[in-house]
């Protein structure tokens, strides 16, 4: 696996995001096959795991979490573990599409800190982010909660998931941010607006959602229609599959030429964006863990890069 750095740590170029194994794609993978492939994924070079306190569903809301425990003990440190607190689900307004509650209240974190290293059976955690802006906790405070954490060693770096430069810039003049985890994608470029503070500050990017909830994979076709507690449907429906139909016909197309699929092109565009960016692709199936982390050895041209943004322009 090829290698690249977030802020000063050097992680595989392709991170594994766990979440689908718990949350948001229906049913929840059983613990210990979960853990099977994670081994598998270290086994063959990964080394960043992704996951958060709150990915579970109403029937075991910290299952994620516990499945990096199981599966990541006994090679801790061989590995990069990134997690983040800051908002919980309401399951009991609605248990399948439960609405969020924001709370990066520093008794809060706290809590979850040490709930995080219990579950994940370790004393430590590489990155812990905020996992959305609390409009109750200024940015100041945020940053100065997370200060003590990494003074006591509890974190070692610390980063924010979807907030804007004035957030960013503020927390970071208290407490060094070293990552910011915001969804990114050949389809949903939002974030791009960052890319010169990250730059000026040496902020990696962890990129979730890299292959747009799945439609950057091209294998769903209109008509597909998913459970009420899977939230692809969100992205994948037949009126994004008709938007970015060419999008999707020249991945084909290209994939041909590189013999590569439109997932691995997918995820190689975001890594030719800029050297800091590791998208966080989810990985529930061991075939997948191979196809993906080939992504980092395709080249792809300036004309290529340019022609994939063409068909979404």
């Amino acid at each position: 696996m090829r290698m690249r750095k977030i802020g000063s740590v050097e992680v595989s170029a392709i991170g594994m995001g766990c979440m689908g194994f718990s949350h948001a794609e229906g049913m929840q993978t059983d613990i210990d096959e979960a853990a099977k492939v994670l081994r598998q994924a270290v086994d063959i070079g990964y080394t960043l795991f992704n996951t958060g306190w709150n990915y579970g569903n109403v029937h075991d809301p910290h299952h994620n979490e516990k499945i990096l425990g199981k599966a990541l003990s006994g090679i801790r440190h061989q590995v990069v573990i990134s997690s983040k607190c800051g908002v919980d689900f309401d399951y009991a307004a609605d248990p399948d599409r439960p609405p969020l509650i924001y709370d990066f209240s520093r008794a809060n974190v706290r809590k979850c800190v040490e709930e995080s290293l219990s579950r994940l059976k370790t004393d430590y955690i590489d990155f812990y982010l905020q996992a959305r802006i609390d409009p109750k906790v200024s940015p100041e405070e945020a940053a100065d909660t997370m200060a003590e954490l990494i003074k006591e060693g509890k974190v070692l770096h610390w980063g924010v998931s979807e907030a804007d430069e004035d957030y960013l810039r503020r927390a970071n003049a208290v407490c060094p941010i070293s990552v910011v985890e915001n969804s990114y994608n050949i389809i949903n470029r939002n974030h791009e607006k960052l890319i010169p503070f990250l730059e000026e500050n040496s902020i990696g990017w962890v990129a979730h959602g890299p292959l747009f909830k799945g439609l950057l994979t091209g294998v769903f076709q209109k008509g597909t229609t998913f459970a009420t507690d899977d939230w692809r449907g969100h992205a994948v429906n037949d009126a994004n599959l008709q938007k970015y139909a060419p999008l999707l016909q020249y991945l084909n197309e290209l994939g041909k030429v590189k013999e590569a699929t439109p997932v691995q092109l997918a995820l190689a565009w975001i890594l030719h964006r800029k050297p800091y960016i590791v998208p966080i692709p989810g990985m529930k199936k061991p075939e997948r863990l191979a196809e993906n982390m080939a992504a980092a050895d395709i080249v792809l041209t300036e004309q290529e890069m340019a022609k994939i943004d063409e068909c979404v322009m």
